[in-house]
């Protein structure tokens, strides 16, 4: 059962060429640059030595081209023909309300994404372009759609409801939904695996810190509350996205400014945070960097997002009742010492001792970490994110599914 995932970002994808039934990685890779000129895809493919092609991509049918080529490809790819390929698992950022579970693609669903594009604008147009490409190019094999927002469509109505007049939610669907579904799902399960238990007999923070940011509480293995809400930009501080703020603030300088709607959207999630902070675009090393060196302005961004982080873990332990385990996970949540210091410093009342020294020793992205001290009643892990699993997953467990209702 060979199943490829496509995660379509802005101008990049990533992908993940599976033979489930092994549960192995057969190829992963990234196509970037797409429509921006000088296209090229990257291709890692086990036992081989690492693939780079140059090849211009004007879009994301292009690019799935580029890849298909290559994963076939007699010297570099790990497959014959692309026949063998038996489903394509699209990571679609939000679903709204109308999906709770993965489904197949076709016509009306895709529809129905396109109708929530304003609430992930940055994220829902790849997703579709993307799609819209591989089912161009794969037409005759099942397409499937896994929502970020999926695995928080189980919270309660006091947690996913906002204080705001009732119609709106009755009239355009506004709530909480949630993102980072598949990782905060991949986290709990393997944090509940580390501990010995099942996922539905423990309760967990888990952490997911990349270019967004979010916390979600996990009780019985079951999301309950998160900090993203209507779209990724609720929550936390994140680099380039302010995350929650007193809303009176959008209004006040729209008017101050003569800011139009767009132009705020657009500086609310790609001008602040902490670009915002430091008025600079860092990569993550070099901020990191500046901040140890002294910079004021990256400790300041620094501090302030440790601190409103420090906020979320203790609400959710609050509102979980007690706690079991924080898992750290994705990018900066696996490899930033500092970061995850500075949040679980003085969290003794809640239970979360931190070793100190196990913390600033891991910092792989391939191994799962125990950084608590040995008399923390909570656990603290960190753990390397596979979400591409999750979606694999998703996939199969559709495919099963329908071969079971054609057997029967």
């Amino acid at each position: 059962m060979i199943i490829l995932i496509l995660n379509c970002r802005g101008f990049s994808i990533n992908f993940h060429l599976f033979d489930w039934s092994k549960r192995t990685v057969l190829a992963r890779g990234d196509v970037d640059r797409i429509d921006l000129g000088d296209s090229f895809i990257s291709m890692e493919v086990p036992g081989r030595a690492p693939y780079r092609q140059d090849s211009e991509c004007p879009g994301f049918g292009a690019a799935v081209d580029l890849l298909l080529r290559s994963l076939t490809h007699p010297q570099v790819g790990p497959l014959d023909r692309v026949e063998q390929i038996v489903a394509v698992g699209h990571r679609v950022v939000h679903g709204g309300e109308r999906f709770s579970c993965s489904v197949p693609i076709d016509a009306t669903v895709i529809e129905a994404v396109r109708r929530v594009e304003a609430l992930a604008p940055l994220h829902i147009p790849p997703n579709l372009a993307g799609i819209e490409g591989a089912l161009s190019l794969l037409p005759h094999i099942p397409h499937v759609a896994v929502f970020d927002t999926a695995f928080h469509q189980g919270m309660p109505e006091h947690a996913y409801l906002y204080a705001l007049p009732f119609e709106w939610y009755e009239k355009y669907g506004i709530r909480r939904y949630g993102f980072h579904g598949a990782s905060h799902c991949y986290a709990a399960r393997r944090g509940a695996a580390l501990l010995g238990r099942s996922p539905a007999a423990c309760n967990l923070v888990t952490i997911h810190i990349g270019n967004g940011t979010s916390l979600c509480a996990v009780r019985n293995g079951r999301s309950i509350d998160t900090s993203m809400g209507l779209t990724p930009l609720e929550g936390t501080m994140m680099g380039t996205r302010c995350g929650s703020i007193d809303p009176g603030i959008p209004p006040f300088i729209m008017q101050a400014d003569l800011i139009s709607p767009r132009d705020l959207d657009k500086i609310l999630n790609q001008r602040s945070g902490t670009v915002g902070i430091t008025g600079v675009r860092l990569e993550r090393p070099a901020f990191l960097e500046r901040a140890a060196d002294g910079d004021p302005r990256c400790l300041l961004a620094l501090e302030m997002e440790s601190f409103r982080m420090k906020k979320h873990l203790g609400g959710y332990a609050a509102a979980l009742g007690s706690l079991d385990a924080v898992v750290f996970s994705a990018g900066a949540g696996e490899g930033e010492w500092l970061m995850r210091e500075k949040v679980l410093d003085d969290m003794e009342l809640f239970g979360i001792r931190l070793d100190r020294e196990r913390n600033r020793a891991a910092r792989s992205t391939d191994r799962e970490e125990r950084i608590s001290a040995d008399d923390s009643t909570v656990a603290v892990f960190v753990i390397p994110t596979a979400e591409e699993m999750v979606y694999a997953e998703e996939v199969a467990a559709l495919l099963n599914g329908a071969a079971e209702m054609t057997t029967a």
